[in-house]
């Protein structure tokens, strides 16, 4: 039986929650919609920030491109990370903050693994 461990699982859990997260972004239900207009983006921003979140999943579902996809999807949780803290709803903070965490472990071990591959 082979053991699987967290370095292999912990990247198809962000892809998840990656993929959860452009989905509601770009389905965009009525609430989700109206908190991107309160914080000041425009009408269609939502499209935007699903199709980031869409795209960092897929980079990081391949071990070539997961160095990208764990930037990118750091990036983007940095910046929804800003945005809820800058609007005062610190309540929101904690999902994007530990997604941002768990993108900079991601791509610190795939930063290593490129490392030992090249040497």
């Amino acid at each position: 039986m082979s053991k699987i461990s967290w370095r292999q699982i912990l990247p198809f859990a962000l892809v998840a929650f990656f993929v959860v997260g452009s989905l509601s972004n770009i389905i965009a239900p009525g609430s989700i919609y109206q908190e991107y207009l309160k914080w000041g983006y425009p009408h269609w921003f939502h499209f935007v920030t699903g199709s980031l979140e869409l795209t960092a999943a897929i980079l990081l579902s391949r071990a070539p491109s997961r160095l990208l996809g764990a930037a990118l999807g750091c990036t983007v949780m940095l910046a929804a990370l800003a945005t809820v803290i800058i609007h005062g709803e610190y309540r929101h903070a904690v999902p994007p903050l530990v997604a941002a965490i768990l993108s900079l472990v991601v791509g610190w071990i795939s930063w290593r693994k490129r490392l030992t591959v090249s040497a």
